[in-house]
């Protein structure tokens, strides 16, 4: 079946019904409803449609396997499955609590199908929204081909509100977001509007059976508030101190070998600062990547943050719908497809900052690599050249996160005459950005993040007032001091190992054979082995290795309750290190992200963090690394100054290289264009 627009069309599932009626389009996710509550109301829908299937009968009493043919449907033949290896006849409410534990995994289907039918449209992030194609798609039973959809809440709306004979099937959606109460979020209801849902609910026996079945695990759920949750383990200080990854300051190794000895959840308390509850390896990664929006909350450890940059409601500390509304508003900004437009730029200014490089002469490792990566992400992004500027503005920011954020030097230390300088920068590059951003400025010019944000501002300067300005303009240049920590890492890795710099070295000498590349030959295969071993440099030196939060909710992960208020530690790169997900943790190999091993599948490789903070440019900061690599691979021999330095990492406020580490130019081996 296919509709007018060429899109393949064919019916929605109830579940897919129920998802799509959860789904809140202004937050992206799935509307208030919590995880237990969640799960039994899509394996009620299953239930429901295999019951409409005649694979199974239910009524209020018990529940009868008919058929155990299989549908077709992976997401309803291993609940088929499972009823049909039950040997005793069972009730609905058994079968609702025995399978709402792999609900997850029918979720998860449910969303992928929704988007290959372009139905949904998946953002960064996890999130969703309907995708456009949805309204002009026959996706419906009985819908007719290339008529416009009558989407299920559309469907729903005229069943309450006029009075309209419901489908069946849209009587069991409203039983089952009814019993989820969630209705009352979606629509607007009045007494009429409360008692004409009553009456629907009551036309159909299936959904009333399930409904109360649904119902009565979402109420016993109540009563399973752990009594008996486990007793968060504490790990001794001198076991902390004694780790040789502290040493080096490589943390996720770190708190791998914690995880190893005292699970998934445990708390340490640092002298003179606040008790520490961890969370960390897959099935934290797993939850807090999944269930994390519904019970965590970045605001609180980071509105002190804030203060400093005299804003409030940026994006790092937006939660909910505010977030989703804001990421959406910008990820143009961030594609990496806007960045591949301006590769010849990107050259031309990389290569300008290398121009400096004398053969013989030593650079600091991480200044050098910060200087690189900002002389084309500032003017690319904000239309500026801020290279005048951007070590003081680092330095300010590396001391802001240590008194704000990592709470390592009091505050004062951000009030010292040098810094009191450096804040005052801030302002002198929003006027830069401000002044080559009028309108007259701007024409002929290619969109940029900065005509992004302040189109943003002008259509809603509440959302984005102008107070918030000196952070979000500014950002490009923080940004490019934590590319630039990575690419150090980078670099470092590959001068340390002559086998993948000889590799790197003929990719990027083929690259640019024939002069500057374009982008398929840039991100093509033809720069494989670049982009593998960028990816290893990322697992081995992730620069966040965890994210903070506050408990809003309070919840319980692998059995461990953890309490509203208190702050946790999500170490989601601790996985990185762990050899039950990536083969010999510590041996540097990319050949684990080729098929069939493809060891970075899932959740257990975060460098770029987990859910809905996760970096909003991981695709652009990928194309920036790999482009400025092979740029020194091409044109450039270096050196590790001094030759026998053992990398150490400095571990606050992020990951990087020791500012011992330095890089000598040892030969030119390409001229520069000029």
């Amino acid at each position: 079946m296919s509709s007018a627009s060429g899109v393949m069309t064919q019916p929605l599932s109830l579940i897919d019904e129920l998802v799509l009626t959860l789904l809140n389009e202004e937050s992206g996710y799935f509307r208030q409803v919590p995880g237990w509550n969640l799960n039994c109301a899509v394996v009620g829908a299953a239930l429901a449609e295999l019951s409409l299937m005649a694979r199974i009968d239910t009524d209020m009493e018990s529940l009868i396997l008919l058929d155990a043919s299989a549908t077709g449907d992976p997401a309803l033949d291993p609940v088929l499955s499972r009823i049909a290896s039950e040997a005793d006849q069972r009730n609905a409410q058994y079968w609702v609590e025995r399978l709402a534990p792999q609900a997850e995994s029918i979720i998860d289907m449910t969303l992928d199908r929704l988007c290959r039918l372009r139905i949904l449209q998946h953002h960064d992030g996890d999130f969703w929204s309907l995708a456009g194609s949805a309204w002009r798609m026959g996706v419906h039973a009985g819908s007719e081909v290339g008529t416009a959809v009558e989407h299920v809440k559309t469907r729903i709306s005229r069943a309450i509100f006029d009075n309209e004979i419901p489908d069946p099937r849209d009587v069991i959606i409203v039983c089952l977001i009814d019993t989820c109460d969630v209705l009352r979020f979606i629509f607007e209801l009045d007494e009429e509007a409360e008692q004409r849902v009553q009456d629907i609910s009551r036309m159909d026996l299936i959904g009333r059976a399930i409904a109360d079945a649904v119902g009565q695990n979402i109420a016993g759920a109540q009563f399973r508030r752990s009594a008996l949750a486990k007793k968060i383990p504490v790990v001794p200080l001198r076991r902390v101190l004694r780790s040789r990854h502290v040493r080096t300051g490589n943390l996720p190794a770190l708190f791998a070998d914690l995880h190893g000895e005292f699970g998934p959840v445990f708390e340490i308390r640092p002298p003179l600062a606040q008790d520490m509850i961890c969370l960390v390896g897959p099935e934290a990664n797993h939850w807090v990547h999944r269930h994390g929006r519904m019970h965590l909350r970045a605001r609180d450890y980071l509105e002190d943050f804030e203060k400093v940059y005299g804003g409030v409601g940026l994006l790092p500390a937006l939660d909910g719908a505010d977030h989703f509304r804001y990421r959406k508003s910008i990820q143009p900004a961030y594609s990496r497809a806007r960045l591949e437009e301006r590769l010849d730029e990107l050259l031309s200014y990389a290569r300008t900052e290398m121009s400096d490089w004398n053969v013989g002469g030593t650079r600091p490792a991480v200044g050098m690599c910060r200087k690189l990566v900002n002389s084309a992400m500032s003017p690319l992004t904000v239309g500026i050249d801020s290279q005048d500027v951007v070590d003081d503005m680092h330095k300010f920011k590396d001391r802001a996160l240590k008194t704000h954020i990592g709470r390592t030097l009091p505050k004062f230390m951000l009030k010292t005459p040098p810094m009191r300088r450096r804040a005052k920068l801030v302002g002198a590059v929003v006027d830069r950005v401000l002044s080559g951003h009028t309108p007259a400025q701007r024409i002929g010019c290619p969109r940029d993040l900065a005509d992004d944000l302040l189109t943003m501002h002008t259509n809603d300067r509440q959302f984005l007032p102008e107070s918030n300005l000196p952070f979000v303009l500014s950002a490009p240049l923080i940004a490019s001091m934590y590319v630039g920590d990575q690419l150090s890492f980078i670099v470092y890795a590959m001068v340390s190992q002559p086998e993948f710099h000889d590799r790197i070295r003929a990719e990027a000498d083929a690259v640019f054979a024939g002069g500057d590349p374009d982008r398929e030959t840039l991100t093509g295969p033809a720069t494989d082995v670049t982009r593998r071993f960028i990816m290893e440099c990322m697992r081995l030196y992730p620069i966040v290795p965890l994210s903070v939060r506050n408990v809003m909710n309070a919840c319980e992960v692998e059995g461990y309750e953890l309490p509203e208020g208190r702050r946790v530690f999500i170490v989601q790169t601790a996985t990185h290190y762990m050899d039950s997900l990536f083969a010999d943790p510590s041996k540097f190999d990319i050949d684990r992200y080729e098929a069939p091993r493809k060891e970075h599948v899932g959740t257990a490789y975060a460098p770029y963090g987990l859910g809905t903070h996760n970096c909003l440019g991981a695709r652009l900061t990928e194309l920036y690394l790999a482009t400025n690599l092979l740029l020194v691979a091409h044109h450039f021999e270096l050196e590790i100054a001094p030759k026998n330095y053992k990398l150490k990492i400095s571990p606050f406020p992020s990951m990087s290289p020791s500012k011992k580490l330095k890089f000598r130019i040892a030969e030119q081996r390409h001229e520069l264009p000029a």
